[in-house]
């Protein structure tokens, strides 16, 4: 496989598909644009919907000569009160409101919370938060078949909105009936990546990991307080982590979300898991055709962070101009990454390596790379692993990564700094190096007369070996 299309930057770009975005012609443009992992909305569309667009980007990628990765991003348990006569209310602060288990439609005193696990895990005094967090109401009463609150910021409320309940781990699953069936769905397709909502504990991980058994690449969604409190076991399960700051922005305070975004990136980085920030980065451009310039600021803020990722949601899948959002996130990372103080700030961040040989390699490559002005680092990688370690580096050169297998360089494709690109099999140090030489010259990531530095594994074939370090010069 070749490449026609060579990113100049180091992070990757998500754009999620939906009304805006779902022609073979516009997703071209996307591509063109910027975008390197497409995101599929699994709360929004049928199977046979995401099955055609899922055909659309495998012939993009055929079109364009790249892998292109897909995230399958599961809808998880959506917590709603019910409905109400006439379809909506007004709340007024300082009112009581009841929640009970009555299917009847409701009125400004009560409405249905279809959710009983709700009423048994909430406490006297615990907040709920409705519609996004715009109402907010305090317990008072507790019984088996309702909850008596009081309306501490009132508002219109109407069927079917949210709630969120900050306070407390709610007895539900990460995975619904729902989730599972797209779930089998997506792993038949070959997904590369599966989006995992409403993470509360490590074993909401475990069990969607158990489901992908290896096929994809779990990407746990921060988007619950709980799951800071236990965030060590939670990454240390997973295999990339997304900062949903959506839905975090709802049960945290405002000023809490900045830090904890800051918080889960350098954690992620710490173990080298990609690292995704998501969620009204570019929202004004889903009916403008600029940002404003706090929106520029964000997307920069994520990019002088070290973020793998950021990605672009209703700015692509509802918005009026999906193919300018995504230019502008491209502009917008290409200039932080020209800027002196983002290489400095990388720098400074770079996280000690482990103790062992395949990290001491990779961080061996980034150091004999800056010394000698390579060009690139190629990353020979059966699983995707070494190309991982020596992206956790951040190094000054793009990485190219070799591999065997489409499914590796399509997961590639989220990774920091890294060129990925297909080839077959070698045998030997020696075959190595001539492959490296040949495929990064090819790729215009190096020409003749300069130098590259090459890491792989010895014994080749063998996931997780990288032991071995070349210089070679094209």
């Amino acid at each position: 496989m070749s490449f026609n299309l060579h990113r100049h930057r180091r992070t990757k770009i998500i754009a999620t598909i939906g009304p805006s975005s779902s022609t073979a012609e516009m997703l071209g443009q996307l591509f063109e644009a910027g975008a390197d992992i497409f995101r599929l909305n699994f709360s929004h569309g049928t199977h046979e919907d995401h099955a055609a667009r899922i055909l659309l980007i495998r012939a993009l990628e055929k079109k364009f000569g790249r892998p292109i990765g897909i995230l399958a991003d599961v809808q998880g348990p959506k917590l709603r009160v019910g409905q109400f006569r006439g379809g909506r209310v007004q709340l007024q602060a300082g009112q009581q409101f009841q929640l009970d288990l009555n299917p009847a439609p409701g009125d400004t005193r009560r409405v249905n919370l279809p959710h009983p696990e709700i009423i048994k895990a909430a406490d006297i005094g615990a907040t709920l938060l409705l519609d996004d967090g715009k109402l907010r109401l305090r317990v008072l009463r507790k019984r088996d078949d309702h909850l008596l609150t009081e309306i501490v910021h009132g508002g219109p409320l109407s069927d079917r909105k949210g709630v969120n309940i900050p306070d407390v781990i709610l007895p539900i699953p990460a995975l619904t009936a729902k989730d599972r069936r797209d779930l089998d769905f997506v792993l038949a397709q070959g997904i590369e990546y599966i989006g995992l909502s409403f993470v509360q504990r490590p074993e909401d991980v475990a069990e969607a990991k158990a489901i992908a058994a290896g096929r994809a690449m779990i990407m746990t969604k921060l988007e619950k307080p709980q799951a800071l409190e236990d965030l060590d076991a939670i990454l240390n399960l997973s295999d990339a982590v997304m900062v949903a700051r959506g839905d975090l922005g709802v049960e945290l305070p405002p000023e809490e979300v900045p830090v904890a975004q800051r918080h889960i990136v350098r954690a992620a980085q710490l173990r080298g898991l990609p690292v995704v920030v998501a969620t009204q980065m570019l929202e004004s451009m889903i009916s403008a055709p600029a940002p404003t310039r706090a929106e520029a600021s964000d997307v920069a803020t994520a990019v002088y962070d070290g973020a793998d990722c950021v990605m672009l949601s209703a700015e692509t899948a509802a918005g009026q101009y999906p193919r300018e959002a995504v230019n502008m996130m491209d502009r917008i990372i290409g200039r932080v990454e020209r800027d002196p103080d983002w290489r400095a700030n990388l720098d400074r961040r770079r996280p000690e390596p482990e103790p062992s040989s395949a990290d001491a390699i990779a961080a061996a490559s980034v150091q004999v790379a800056r010394t000698i002005g390579a060009r690139v680092i190629v990353a020979l990688t059966q699983s995707g692993s070494t190309a991982l370690r020596v992206a956790r580096e951040r190094p000054d050169c793009p990485i190219l990564g070799l591999t065997t297998g489409i499914d590796v360089a399509r997961r590639l494709a989220l990774v920091w700094g890294v060129h990925a690109a297909v080839t077959s099999e070698v045998h030997s140090m020696s075959e190595a190096v001539a492959r490296a030489v040949k495929i990064a010259r090819a790729e215009g990531l190096a020409a003749k007369g300069e130098e590259i530095v090459v890491v792989a594994g010895v014994p080749f074939g063998q996931p997780g070996t990288t032991n071995a370090l070349r210089v070679a010069v094209v």
